[in-house]
């Protein structure tokens, strides 16, 4: 019997959850075992779930060795080697400091990265994804940290919302009665940029939409330069070419604010040069330039600002591959398996990205 076991998010600030509870019980049904780790502050609560074994928060390292360790943000940071098989968002793939450092654990353990991020169909198109609800909140985010940097101040740190409109209430007074900021979308066709132009529209922002067909070119674009907002959308790749130089900083400018809504700053492939950090919710905004005013909020759990209805979208994209993990070495997690594989191979040459 395949055996699932959803552990808790152990990072602060991080609610959401994989599997719903109509999930779990598809799961029971189709034959898993499902075991379900206990979590205070997770979104959906435990009582909403069905029966099914119950765990500990973080005792997933105790798990069986055959148990599959579903989870979505991050491990807790240590060198203890990884012997399960673990779904979630690795981050290893890309130059990312921390990658490298992920895989060895997993190769001196014997375990295995199913990495949620490379599930893809046939297409290549990923089978489950929270862009949408990544754009929404920090398209959000962004507006805030501009309504903020109006008076010269840092965005005050976040809290999560109960609800799509108890955010946009929250902007709405943020923005108060003065004129909405211009925005800039770039990857505005995908699913992070749909949400993002869905948010600034909702808060009667005037938006500009651009996608790779506007991007071809190459740069340099000007046109960002003159909007108020920029939020970047894309997954950027070698191909992809610089929208924010360094030198952006110090020019002429409407820019005021930057959502790196993508947030993979310490990549090499990032196309936003004037940081190179994550920000928090703590500390949302990242002030990179005093006169003009530039910021920079780059969050990388922005779906957990909205966590019941992100869950509830990505766990219903996310359940039909579950029920396909009887057999791992087909379709998405057969894919995933070699993407490992191929990275993991590269550890000893010092090429692995």
């Amino acid at each position: 019997m395949t055996h699932i076991w959803i552990r808790a998010e152990e990072r602060p600030n991080e609610r959401r959850v994989a599997v719903t509870p109509s999930g779990v019980t598809e799961l029971i049904q189709a034959g898993f075992r499902v075991t379900l780790e206990e979590d205070p502050t997770r979104a959906i609560p435990l009582a909403d779930y069905p029966a099914c074994s119950l765990a500990a928060t973080g005792s997933w390292r105790n798990a069986p060795k055959d148990a599959i360790i579903l989870g979505l943000k991050e491990l807790p940071e240590d060198d203890s080697p990884l012997v399960h098989r673990h779904i979630m968002f690795g981050h290893a793939y890309k130059g990312q400091p921390d990658g490298a450092r992920l895989l060895k654990r997993f190769e001196r353990g014997g375990g295995r990265l199913y990495d949620l991020e490379y599930l893809t169909d046939d297409t290549g198109r990923r089978v489950a994804a929270f862009g949408y609800w990544a754009g929404y909140a920090g398209a959000a985010v962004a507006l805030k940290c501009w309504a903020a940097a109006r008076s010269g101040a840092l965005c005050a740190p976040l809290t999560g919302f109960a609800s799509a409109g108890a955010l946009q209430d929250h902007i709405d007074k943020d923005l108060g009665t003065d004129a909405r900021p211009k925005v800039i979308i770039i990857g505005a066709l995908g699913r992070v940029g749909s949400g993002a132009r869905d948010f600034c529209l909702a808060m009667g922002s005037e938006v500009t939409c651009w996608d790779m067909a506007q991007t071809a070119k190459g740069g340099p674009f000007p046109e960002i330069l003159a909007h108020d907002i920029f939020l970047n959308c894309i997954l950027a790749n070698a191909s992809t070419p610089v929208f924010v130089p360094a030198s952006a900083a110090g020019v002429p400018r409407a820019l005021r604010v930057i959502g790196d809504i993508a947030c993979d700053p310490s990549s090499a492939f990032s196309p936003i040069k004037v940081y190179d950090c994550t920000t928090s919710w703590e500390h949302p905004a990242l002030r990179v330039h005093e006169n003009p005013i530039l910021d920079v909020t780059a969050i990388d759990n922005l779906p957990s600002l909205l966590p019941r209805e992100s869950s509830e979208d990505f766990a219903a994209q996310l359940l039909p591959s579950l029920l396909g993990l009887h057999d791992m070495a087909q379709g998405v997690w057969g894919k995933a398996a070699a993407c490992f594989d191929e990275h993991v191979s590269k550890l000893g040459t010092g090429t692995a990205s």
